[in-house]
C-alpha cells in the first residue's frame, strides 16, 4: 500500500470558492478511483488561496486482473443471431462459452498500475472540474477546448509511492516541486511526499489546513482586541473568509474616527465587513468601539503599521460614504419615501411593492383587530406595516441591501415614531433562518405575519409553488417563519382565517362567486403546504412526520390551528411509545382494515353496538362499557386541548379491544351477530379519530 498526493497551485482562488472546491476535488477524484476498481483509505483536502490539494491513503500498487461476460443467443438460436453476436464481441465461436445452452463471451481485464489510473483521473478531474466561475488564458485562450480553471493554473504536484506520477496539461507538467508563500518564500520547494507536505509548506510560511488559519487568526484577533481593551465581536463567516484570504494570517488592530459612531453601529460592521473583510470590535459596555482589527498576509518588517495605516485610510473614505447616506436619507420622511415604492415592481403579476404594502397594512390591522396576535395595537401596527418597506429607497440601502428593515427602523427612531413602530419596521423581515431570533413585540409580530403570509398567499394565488428543490421566491422560508412566529408566540388562530380575510371575505360563510369560489379552493393549498413544513419543522424535534399528518385537521376548521396540531402531535408521540399506545394502535388497525374491507363489498355496519333485540357477549359488553366511558373522556379533554388526558382515555380501550379480537369472530355467520360488532369496530375507530386520525400513522 501506498499514499498519493496531488497539489494544483494557481492564481488566487475566491474564499467563497475554496470549501466547496476542497469537497469536489474529493468526490471527483474518489469516483474515478472507485471506476478503477481502487478502494482507497483515509483522504484528507488542503485548500489556500493559491493551492488545492488532497491525500489519499492506502492505495494498492496495481488494480487487480478482472474478468467481464456478456450473455449471448442460445445455442440454438439462428446461425443469423450467432454472427451478430460475434460481430458485437469481435470474437470468434471457438472463443465462446456454452452454458447451459447459451453462449456467453468472457472478456479478460488485465490489472494497471496504479500510477498510471492516477494519471488518467488527474486529468480528467482537472479538465471536468464544476467551478463557479472559470477562465481561460494565455495564447490558446481563444480556443474553446483549451484549459478551463478558476484562476491560472501554474503548478501540479503528484506523487504516489515516492515517485512522480507524469502528467502534462496545457502546458503545465506535474513533478514534485511547489512554492511557498508568494512573498515570504523564496524559490521552489521539494516535496518529498504526502507525510511532508504539510510541514514542507509550514516552513515556506504557508498554513495548508483552512482550519488551522482560522484558529490562528481567531487566537490572534482576540489577543490583540483584549491588549487594546477591546472584546472581539465573533463572526464565524467573516472568520471563514479571511482564512480564505490568506496563507500566513497576521491579525493587527487599527484605529478609526469615534466621531464615525453616529451612524448607526450596523451601518459601521457592515462597512467594515462587506468591503474590507474586518473585524469589529467592541468596548467593556457592549457598545461598537473606534477600531478594527484586519488580517495581513504577511509578518511585516515595520510590525504592520504601514499596512494598518492605509487600511485606516480606506476604511475612512468607506465611513464617509455612509455617514453621507445616513445623513441624505433623514432628510426626507419614511412616508415620502413611501411614495416612490409605486415604481418599484414586486412582481409583474402582483403589481408593485407599494400594492404589497397595501396588502400587508391591511392584513397587519386585522390581525391586530382580531386578537390573533394579542395586544396588538391596530393604529400602530398599520402604521409600521405602511411604513416596513420605505427604506428600499433609501440611499444607504442602495449600497448595503443587508440593511434593509435594519435602516428603516433607524430612520423611524430619528423621525421620532413611536418605539414599537420603529421595532416593527427594524425586525418586520425576521425570522429570517432557523437561527434567526422570532420577534415577540405585538405589533412586529402582526407585520412580520402579515408580511410572509401575503407572500405565500400571493404567490400560491398566481400559481408560484416551490416545485422540488427549485422555490425562487422562498415560500419554503416564509412558511417556516410563519409557523414560528405563531408557535413561539403562542397566537391560536386557526390558519385559514388570514386566508379568508386576504381574499376579501372577512365572513367565511358569506356567499363566493364562483371566481372567488376557484380561488378560495387554490389557497386551501396553502394550508396543506404550512402542515407540511410544520411537518419538516417538528421532525426536527423529534416528532414524526407522520404523527403531525395524524393530528392535522381531517372533519371541521376545529384543527386549522398549528399549536393545536404541535400540541396533538406530541402528545400522540409520547403515547405511541407505550404498550398501551402501541397495542391501541394495532388493535385500531386491524379493526379500520376489517370496516375497508366491508366498505368494499358494500356492507357497511349498520348497527351501532346498543340494539336492544342482541345480548352481547361478555367481551362484546366490556368493550360496550370501556366506549361509553373513554370516548365522552376522549371528547371533553380533545374540547379542552388536554391531549394527554385524551390519550390515556383511549388507553382504557386497550385491554377491551385485545379481548374483543381474543374472543369473537366478527364476521360471524348470524348477520345481527355480525353487523353489532360490525357497529362496535365503528364506534371504536370513530372515538379513536376523536383524538387523532390514526389511519395516517405508518407502520
Amino acid at each position: 500500500m501506498a499514499d498519493f498526493l496531488l497539489e494544483l497551485r494557481s492564481e488566487e482562488i475566491p474564499a467563497r470558492m475554496q470549501r466547496q472546491a476542497a469537497r469536489d476535488l474529493e468526490r471527483l477524484f474518489l469516483a474515478e478511483l472507485k471506476t478503477a476498481g481502487l478502494a482507497p483509505g483515509a483522504t484528507e483536502t488542503f485548500v489556500t488561496p493559491r493551492r488545492l490539494a488532497l491525500i489519499v491513503r492506502d492505495l494498492p500498487t496495481a488494480t487487480a486482473a478482472t474478468s467481464e461476460e456478456l450473455k449471448g443467443p442460445r445455442t440454438s438460436a439462428p446461425q443469423q443471431a450467432l454472427e451478430g453476436f460475434l460481430r458485437k464481441t469481435g470474437l470468434t465461436r471457438e472463443q465462446l462459452s456454452d452454458r447451459d445452452g447459451v453462449w456467453f463471451a468472457v472478456f479478460e481485464k488485465p490489472g494497471m498500475q496504479t500510477a498510471d489510473v492516477l494519471a488518467a483521473a488527474i486529468e480528467t478531474v482537472i479538465r471536468n472540474f464544476p467551478w463557479l466561475k472559470a477562465m481561460r488564458w494565455g495564447v490558446n485562450s481563444v480556443h474553446m477546448e483549451a484549459l478551463r480553471w478558476v484562476r491560472p493554473l501554474q503548478g501540479i504536484v503528484a506523487l504516489f509511492d515516492g515517485a512522480v506520477v507524469p502528467v502534462e496539461i496545457a502546458g503545465v507538467k506535474s513533478g514534485n516541486v511547489t512554492r511557498g508563500h508568494r512573498f515570504m518564500s523564496r524559490g521552489d520547494i521539494q516535496i518529498s511526499g504526502p507525510d511532508a507536505y504539510v510541514d514542507a509548506l509550514r516552513k515556506a510560511h504557508v498554513f495548508a489546513r483552512s482550519e488551522d488559519r482560522a484558529a490562528i487568526i481567531g487566537e490572534a484577533a482576540r489577543k490583540v482586541a483584549k491588549a487594546a481593551g477591546y472584546t472581539l465581536i465573533e463572526d464565524a463567516q467573516l472568520l471563514e473568509e479571511n482564512a480564505g484570504l490568506t496563507e500566513w494570517p497576521v491579525p493587527l488592530l487599527g484605529n478609526f474616527d469615534p466621531a464615525f459612531l453616529d451612524v448607526p453601529a450596523e451601518v459601521v460592521q457592515l462597512a467594515m465587513k462587506s468591503h474590507q473583510k474586518y473585524f469589529a470590535v467592541a468596548n467593556t459596555d457592549g457598545s461598537l468601539a473606534p477600531a478594527f482589527i484586519c488580517t495581513a498576509n504577511i509578518e511585516a518588517e515595520d510590525g504592520g503599521k504601514a499596512i494598518v495605516a492605509g487600511n485606516q485610510k480606506v476604511l475612512a473614505a468607506r465611513l464617509s460614504d455612509a455617514r453621507f447616506f445616513w445623513d441624505q436619507d433623514k432628510k426626507t420622511p419614511l412616508e415620502q419615501h413611501v411614495e416612490k415604492l409605486k415604481d418599484i415592481v414586486f412582481h409583474e403579476k402582483l403589481g408593485t411593492v407599494a400594492d404589497k404594502v397595501d396588502r400587508v397594512a391591511k392584513l397587519a390591522r386585522w390581525l391586530a383587530e382580531q386578537g390573533i396576535v394579542p395586544n396588538a395595537d391596530p393604529d400602530l401596527t398599520e402604521q409600521a406595516a405602511r411604513l416596513c418597506k420605505a427604506d428600499l429607497v433609501t440611499g444607504m440601502v442602495y449600497e448595503f441591501p443587508e440593511l434593509q428593515g435594519v435602516m428603516g427602523g433607524h430612520y423611524a427612531r430619528a423621525q421620532g415614531l413611536p418605539d414599537e413602530v420603529a421595532n416593527a419596521i427594524r425586525d418586520h423581515y425576521k425570522p429570517v433562518g432557523q437561527g434567526d431570533d422570532v420577534p415577540t413585540d405585538p405589533v412586529t409580530v402582526a407585520v412580520s405575519l402579515a408580511d410572509k403570509l401575503d407572500t405565500l398567499l400571493s404567490f400560491f394565488d398566481i400559481g408560484e409553488l416551490p416545485t422540488g428543490s427549485k422555490d425562487p421566491f422562498a415560500l419554503r422560508r416564509a412558511a417556516l417563519s410563519s409557523i414560528r412566529l405563531v408557535l413561539e408566540n403562542q397566537l391560536k388562530a386557526h390558519t385559514d382565517a388570514p386566508i379568508e380575510f386576504w381574499l376579501g371575505q372577512g365572513d367565511p360563510t358569506s356567499p363566493l362567486s364562483e371566481s372567488d369560489i376557484e380561488r378560495r379552493s387554490l389557497l386551501t393549498v396553502v394550508l396543506d403546504f404550512l402542515l407540511e413544513r410544520l411537518a419538516v419543522q417538528q421532525r426536527e424535534s423529534g416528532i414524526r412526520h407522520d404523527f403531525v399528518q395524524a393530528s392535522r385537521r381531517w372533519d371541521t376548521r376545529d384543527d386549522g390551528r398549528l399549536d393545536r396540531v404541535v400540541a396533538r402531535a406530541s402528545s400522540l408521540s409520547t403515547f405511541l411509545a407505550t404498550d398501551d399506545g402501541a397495542n391501541l394502535l394495532a388493535g385500531y388497525k386491524r379493526a379500520a382494515n376489517i370496516l375497508k374491507a366491508e366498505a368494499k363489498k358494500g356492507a357497511l355496519p349498520t348497527a351501532d353496538g346498543d340494539q336492544p333485540s342482541y345480548d352481547p357477549d361478555p367481551a362484546e359488553a366490556v368493550l360496550i362499557a370501556a366506549l361509553d366511558d373513554a370516548a365522552p373522556k376522549a371528547a371533553v379533554a380533545v374540547a379542552a386541548e388536554d391531549f394527554e388526558g385524551a390519550m390515556s382515555a383511549l388507553a382504557e380501550l386497550r385491554a377491551p379491544i385485545d379481548a374483543f379480537f381474543d374472543s369473537v369472530t366478527v364476521n360471524d355467520d348470524d348477520p345481527i351477530k355480525r353487523a353489532f360488532r360490525l357497529g362496535l369496530l365503528a364506534r371504536v375507530r370513530s372515538a379513536v379519530h376523536s383524538v387523532a386520525d390514526f389511519s395516517r400513522i405508518e407502520g
